[in-house]
């Protein structure tokens, strides 16, 4: 038999026919939103659920959904009382909306459509503010992900959303349009994509103001990534968002929140004598998902082969004098001559470069705990302060747990991590730099490699910063509450960013004051940015948004840190989740559609929306709402782990 429509290469057939997304970009900051038609051609009512892959950092702030004339606007609500509503909804016949963030990492959501009727339509919209990246070309860096991977699950953790990922080779079968306008203060130089765009068409002489679109017929078979060049791109800025006057009273929607933009800039002496010794340990995931390519087109490299190029650029720019060792890593690891580092000299550097030379992705599934536990038990050596640079596709389960063994260790080393190909865990990659006090990088091409290469380097090689401490100088009236984790570190031109919920009212004056102090290489440096505390306009309640994600981040990793998971702590998550309208992992979106009631005999048919992966992902079964969920993955062989039996 043979289905119409789109089908999976199973020949089921996709109830999601198209994605539309809008972008918005005020200065670096984005708000996107997403309208995922759904449409019923068969004969049943059907539940479909689609796993997709996120920004780690993107704060989820409206869902809704329409059917016909018909719009719902979800509800944020404890995560389990928003999961019973659900499943009590559709037994009763009653069509409902679900959409939750996976408990294992924070860049995969889940969204379950439930009860939709034979022929019927239903319209999801997804909103979504984020941060975009300082590249080492001082671009800024959107992507709007296309490809989940398949998350390697080593035994005894759990699964969860995870492993409810259904993926096929190639283009998936529904289709992307995307529309970018681009506001800032500052005059727009170009924007570049590695997909085909439209022109970019400028709406004022100043060129302040733009917009391209995606060219039409993209099949969203790759991650869409676009790179935003602003004259003038580090001059430090502050953002004053006024607070909604309706909300209620001593919640963080109420009052105004300043996020705060700098750009530290060390002197020029301590940038003049770069660190010569160091020890550097690579760590290079050899597991099976790393023989896949990097992406559909012409001369595509395999995520190995991309890893081993950057990693013989690194190699051969070490300074000499230093030390280094490397480990390849999948269900087991194994170093470089030995597991001591080695002094860097032209002996060890040829011998090294013949070993990655050879390196393969022939080590089967991601198990990245054990190297890890393993390197971090090794004792630094004395003045060759320790820089862990880590390879991966980020095809891993366990991400939280992986993030808390690199936290702590931050005090014997930085981490700094490259993600390889496109659908790398993006939760992973800049966890891993963010508790490691280093720095995240994405290897998608070839083309921006090498400076982005460099860029770790130069930040690895730059001496750490001490004793950093950010003061506040507000007009009588006015008292500060710091929304933002405390800034563990700081390089040389790269952006660090604060966010701030001022309280009160000022008794006169409308300027505030940030100070940034931090020692240097024995040296006292200062950097200090005025700001108006003026709000400034259309900025859609963004910076109060990612003020919110930023503080309920920090209150997940203070739960996950107390081996009393205190309740008092999941209570204010869930309070400034609901509060300000941002996803947490304790809290989903529910709709409900109260007026759709029918009767539904036996059950409902279970489809799930694909997403661009690779085919050796295990079917492993799944169960959740007790036993709905069952697995389904496009593949038509054996399960194998990560590229290996097992």
């Amino acid at each position: 038999m043979v289905n119409c429509g789109l089908v999976t290469q199973k020949n089921v057939p996709v109830p999601l026919k198209s994605i539309s997304v809008e972008v918005l970009v005020q200065d670096h900051v984005s708000t996107v939103s997403s309208t995922l038609l759904y449409v019923n051609e068969e004969e049943r009512p059907l539940e479909a659920l689609f796993v997709f892959p996120l920004p780690a950092d993107a704060a989820v702030c409206h869902f809704s959904a329409k059917i016909g004339e018909q719009e719902i606007v979800a509800e944020l609500q404890n995560r389990e009382t928003a999961r019973d509503r659900y499943d009590d909804a559709v037994s009763s016949g009653q069509q409902a909306f679900l959409l939750e963030e996976s408990a294992e990492s924070p860049d995969v959501f889940g969204l379950s459509v439930g009860c939709l009727s034979p022929g019927q339509n239903a319209a999801v919209t997804i909103i979504y503010v984020t941060e975009l990246d300082v590249q080492a070309d001082h671009s800024l860096r959107f992507c709007l992900p296309g490809v989940l991977n398949p998350r390697y699950t080593p035994a005894g953790s759990g699964a969860g959303i995870v492993s409810e990922i259904s993926s096929v080779c190639g283009a998936v079968p529904y289709t992307l349009t995307l529309s970018v306008h681009v506001s800032s203060p500052k005059p727009i130089s170009k924007l570049e994509s590695n997909c085909t765009l439209d022109p970019l068409v400028f709406l004022h002489s100043e060129h302040t103001q733009a917009t391209v679109n995606l060219s039409p017929g993209h099949m969203f078979d790759k991650d869409v990534e676009l790179f935003l060049y602003y004259q003038d791109p580090h001059q430090p800025s502050a953002i004053v968002e006024a607070g909604v006057a309706t909300a209620p009273s001593g919640s963080l929607m109420r009052d105004p929140v300043v996020m705060i933009s700098l750009y530290p800039e060390f002197l020029e002496e301590v940038m003049s004598s770069l660190a010569t010794q160091g020890e550097f340990i690579f760590l290079m995931d050899r597991s099976g998902s790393m023989g896949e390519v990097m992406h559909h087109g012409i001369g595509a490299q395999t995520r190995i082969e991309s890893a081993k190029d950057t990693l013989l650029l690194l190699l051969k720019s070490l300074p000499m004098g230093c030390y280094f060792n490397i480990f390849g890593f999948g269900s087991r690891f194994e170093a470089f001559s030995s597991y001591e580092s080695v002094e860097y000299n032209q002996d060890t550097l040829d011998e090294a470069l013949k070993s990655v030379k050879r390196m393969q992705a022939d080590l089967c599934g991601t198990e990245i705990l054990e190297p890890l536990k393993y390197i971090y038990s090794q004792r630094c050596k004395p003045n060759h302060p320790r820089q862990l640079f880590i390879f991966t596709d980020g095809e891993v389960g366990n991400t939280k747990e992986v993030l808390d063994l690199v936290k702590h260790h931050v005090h014997s080393h930085r981490c700094f991590s490259f993600g390889i190909g496109e659908g790398a865990s993006t939760a992973l990659i800049t966890g891993m730099a963010r508790e490691g006090s280093g720095h995240a990088q994405f290897i998608t091409g070839t083309d921006r490699m090498q400076p982005k290469v460099m860029q770790s380097l130069r930040f690895a090689l730059q001496p750490p910063v001490f004793n950093i401490s950010v003061r506040w100088t507000l007009p009588g009236g006015i008292r500060v509450e710091k929304l933002s984790q405390p800034i563990k570190v700081l390089f040389q031109g790269q952006r660090a960013l604060i966010y701030g919920r001022l309280k009160g009212e000022s008794s006169g004056g409308s300027e505030g004051t940030v100070t940034v102090k931090y020692r240097l290489k024995d040296q006292l440096v200062k950097n200090q940015l005025h700001f108006c505390l003026k709000p400034t306009e259309e900025t859609g309640l963004a910076v109060h948004r990612l003020a919110a994600r930023t503080r309920i981040r920090f209150l997940e990793q203070k739960e996950r840190a107390s081996s009393a998971r205190l309740k008092s702590v999941r209570r204010k998550i869930v309070e400034l989740s609901v509060q300000a309208g941002v996803s947490s992992v304790h809290t989903a979106f529910i709709a409900i559609n109260k007026d759709s009631r029918q009767t539904v005999e036996g059950p409902l048919l279970q489809r799930r929306v694909p997403t661009r992966g690779f085919r050796h992902f295990p079917n492993r079964p799944m169960l959740r709402g007790g036993g709905r969920w069952s697995s389904d993955c496009e593949s038509d062989e054996e399960p194998s782990g990560d590229g290996c039996g097992k």
